[in-house]
């Protein structure tokens, strides 16, 4: 089973995407609301993808993205966002991540999409 991890700082985002993975067959493994608590997060729980939302509050999930990469993480990392991919294109493209989800998109298909051997 694939095990996720969900960074975001908006909790009912957490929750509400948490209980919609889980009911379409995928663990989440933990969620996280901060580029801290996200990078221990997948310290601990070496999590297979991290769903990391775009914008973390003061903080970029680009950065975060960026970071896990230098780490040597070898999950996947899928941005998320409220925002449309035509407006994150040049941004996203920076970024060492395996796709883009909107948050209005969100299910298990579209991350399975960008897992490799899912």
């Amino acid at each position: 089973m694939l095990r996720c991890l969900i960074v975001d700082d908006s909790a009912s985002f957490l929750d509400a995407a948490s209980s919609l993975l889980t009911r379409e067959g995928l663990a989440v493994a933990g969620v996280a609301s901060s580029t801290a608590e996200a990078l221990e997060q997948i310290e601990l729980l070496r999590p297979d993808v991290a769903l990391v939302d775009v914008s973390l509050g003061t903080e970029s999930g680009l950065d975060l993205a960026r970071k896990l990469a230098e780490t040597g993480y070898d999950g996947a990392v899928i941005l998320i966002s409220t925002r449309g991919e035509a407006d994150l294109m040049d941004l996203i493209a920076g970024t060492p991540s395996a796709g883009f989800v909107p948050k209005a998109e969100l299910s298990a298909a579209a991350i399975l999409r960008f897992v490799d051997g899912a």
